[in-house]
């Protein structure tokens, strides 16, 4: 079984309902990642799991629950290439003439620095 993601809708009125809630379902096997939405009052798991499991453990915790989506997970997107930082060196010493300020594009910090 591939992991999917479950949202489950459950009332939470107080701090407390939110304590139980994430200790209950937490007890479950095949759970990789759990969060609440307090305002929209929906309960989201990612994992190897039955959402019929997840009905049944909060109803232990006397919160009925309402199986909004099952879906596939979809894996976070990865982080974009960030463009090079100009950075600028300030002349030094006294000239006669402008001096203008050459860019440079650092990879990072770790490797060497280029002048174009």
């Amino acid at each position: 079984m591939a992991p999917q993601k479950i949202v489950v809708k459950v009332r939470i009125t107080c701090k407390r309902c939110k304590k139980d809630i994430m200790k209950a379902v937490s007890k479950l096997e095949g759970i990789n990642n759990v969060s609440i939405d307090e305002e929209k009052e929906l309960l989201t798991v990612v994992g190897e799991i039955d959402p019929v499991l997840i009905a049944e453990q909060l109803r232990k915790v006397k919160k009925f629950a309402g199986i909004v989506s099952v879906g596939p997970n979809k894996p976070p997107e990865p982080p974009k290439p960030q463009p090079p930082v100009c950075c600028t060196i300030p002349p030094v010493g006294c000239h006669p003439y402008p001096v203008c300020p050459v860019p440079v594009y650092c990879k990072d910090e770790y490797n060497p620095c280029s002048i174009l």
